[in-house]
């Protein structure tokens, strides 16, 4: 089921071990055998002119409005950004979206559709715009698959063999969240919380805010070690956004000093508010 593109990368589904394996939630990537992550090109920085800037943290935690203010301060500046984001991808979207309604997806096949919309992600939205020197903004990368499938019992190893293909981004960042402020943040903005979102696929609990706190601390238990495992830089996601975004443009400065394109003067206080 996998092919390489043009540039040599992996872009189908691998698929190297058994997808019905299930294993325990808490400390399972170390189980995960050193030759599969010697494997992973997540090890490695990739080779391309441009900069890949991700973000991660569980629903709720304010990734997406701080990813906002970073594009419009890079574009005011005149960097070349391109913004790309988690589940995008038309070809699936539609077979995810009927799977969802009708309650059909098992953990596994929950975790092959999201993989087809990430190789088609990447293929077109991410790797296109990192060759040609752009900075690529990804609101979720496989960081969130290598934290949501397991936590719904997916084994470890085969995930991160369906992704050996991606590319490690130049910085991503994680915003660490305590679960009651995900939830008062998310049900202040609507009635209820999603069925999936909140785990209750997972059976954790008939009541559904119960079942994202138990579903989203397996998540944040694995967040915890993907962030040692693979150098996420940590924002505490409680504090001020105006605070978050000047410490954001601080790790983003770092990750282009040497970039060839040259910015455009401008006010690094400027849109700081959402």
């Amino acid at each position: 089921m996998s092919s390489n593109n043009e540039n040599g990368f992996e872009t189908g589904v691998g698929v190297n071990s058994d997808p019905a394996a299930e294993i325990g939630h808490a400390g399972a990537h170390r189980a995960i055998s050193d030759s599969l992550a010697k494997q992973s090109l997540l090890k490695s920085p990739h080779p391309f002119p441009g900069r890949l800037i991700a973000v991660e943290g569980i629903d709720g935690s304010g990734k997406s409005t701080q990813l906002q203010l970073l594009a419009r301060w890079l574009r005011a500046r005149g960097y070349p950004v391109h913004f790309t984001e988690w589940n995008s991808s038309r070809l699936v979207r539609n077979a995810m979206r009927r799977g969802k309604r009708k309650n059909l997806l098992t953990p596994t096949t929950f975790s092959l559709l999201h993989a087809v919309d990430f190789a088609d992600r990447f293929t077109y939205q991410i790797l296109p715009p990192l060759k040609g020197g752009m900075i690529v903004l990804a609101d979720r990368y496989v960081y969130t698959a290598f934290a949501r499938d397991v936590a719904r019992g997916v084994h470890p190893g085969w995930v991160r063999s369906v992704y050996n293909f991606a590319l490690r981004p130049d910085l991503t960042i994680y915003f660490r969240v305590p679960i009651e402020v995900s939830l008062e943040r998310l049900l202040a903005g609507r009635a209820k919380l999603k069925y999936h979102e909140a785990g209750m696929d997972v059976g954790l609990s008939v009541e559904p805010v119960e079942s994202f706190r138990l579903f989203q601390s397996r998540v944040l238990e694995i967040y915890d070690e993907l962030t040692l495992e693979y150098g996420l830089r940590i924002i505490q996601a409680t504090g001020e956004i105006p605070n978050q975004q000047r410490v954001i443009r601080k790790m983003v400065q770092e990750v282009l000093r040497g970039y060839d394109r040259q910015p455009a003067s401008g006010d690094d206080e400027q849109s700081l508010q959402p």
